[in-house]
């Protein structure tokens, strides 16, 4: 446990790139008043709005306050999510030279409609998406691939966040890709939607739902997910794959053939998952930057993410925290 605290304390001041979909996570909060006389539906007085960092941003939140130095890159709009999210990573000491601002497109937001009343407990009961469905246009490519180029020798790692909204082309992925094999820079992806075009990158890491989706068949036990995860290791021609399993922890594949099932750190108090995945990936690579071996990377994710999981809605876990939650394990 020692070795985990010592990498813990070392990814401290870490220089990251993190680079993908900025996303706005908007919780709008209403208290049930009476039922709709128009149509069968609540009706909620708005009690609250609040907005975090989503996306890609909640893997740069979550890299700042487990101590790294972060360069986000990505695009926003010209509206106030854009605004409030740059001013969250002002907040967190985030370098926000490398954010791209389109006109043309919205900032990237899901906003969570969450009912509730004195005596009922809250929940969500709506998500109102807002994105562009268009690619990056020309002149919006070529301006991230030149905030990538001029960003990529400062820093001391890479992480992908590909949340299938487009930020990441394929001459930007190509481009970090090339630039962190040639440097041999710790880099990972995390892709919900298209894992296939990343061959050749550091590491992998997906959920075990996402796996499945890659093999093309669920994955109903350990023999399955060994043979997927051997799969996408081979096929893609990555050092590592990386998959979290909920409940049943996680599994690293490494490339000279070793396979890693690592359990869930707490299992006591399970509160919402959302954005853990984002905490995986930025203790995961924050700690490869720091000399960690990929298999103890992984335990220290999983303590980081098991913080995660344990606070409600989008979230991030600091330094403190995973110290401390560290000594308590030993």
């Amino acid at each position: 446990m020692q070795e985990l605290i010592n990498i813990t304390n070392a990814m401290q001041d870490k220089k990251i790139l993190v680079i993908g979909d900025i996303v706005a996570d908007v919780y709008v909060d209403g208290r049930i008043a009476r039922i709709s006389r128009e149509a069968p539906v609540l009706i909620l007085e708005k009690a609250g709005e609040r907005v975090v960092a989503g996306g890609a941003a909640n893997v740069v939140a979550n890299a700042a306050t487990l101590g790294a130095e972060v360069y986000a890159i990505g695009v926003i709009g010209d509206d106030s999510y854009a605004e409030t999210l740059r001013g969250i990573f002002k907040d967190l000491d985030v370098h926000i030279e490398g954010l791209v601002r389109d006109k043309s497109r919205p900032t990237i937001s899901k906003t969570r409609i969450i009912a509730g009343g004195r005596a009922t407990v809250s929940q969500q009961i709506v998500r109102i998406d807002t994105e562009s469905k268009e690619p990056l246009s020309k002149k919006v490519e070529a301006e991230l691939i030149a905030k990538i180029d001029k960003i990529l020798p400062k820093v001391d790692g890479i992480i992908m966040s590909d949340y299938g909204s487009g930020t990441i082309t394929s001459n930007a992925r190509k481009l970090i890709t090339r630039y962190a094999g040639k440097q041999k820079i710790p880099n990972i992806v995390d892709s919900r939607y298209n894992i296939g075009d990343f061959e050749g990158v550091g590491f992998i890491k997906q959920n075990d739902a996402e796996l499945g989706a890659f093999v093309g068949h669920e994955l109903n036990d350990v023999t399955d997910l060994i043979s997927a995860g051997t799969k996408m290791l081979t096929k893609l021609n990555v050092h590592g794959v990386l998959i979290t399993r909920g409940e049943m922890g996680m599994t690293l594949f490494e490339r000279h053939g070793a396979t890693h099932h690592i359990p869930v750190s707490d299992m006591s108090e399970v509160y919402d998952v959302s954005g853990a995945g984002d905490t995986c990936v930025a203790a995961f690579l924050l700690a490869l930057t720091a000399g960690a071996q990929p298999s103890v990377a992984a335990k220290i994710a999983n303590y980081a993410s098991g913080l995660a999981v344990r606070k409600m809605g989008t979230s991030t876990v600091s330094a403190t925290e995973l110290v401390a939650a560290l000594e308590r394990a030993r």
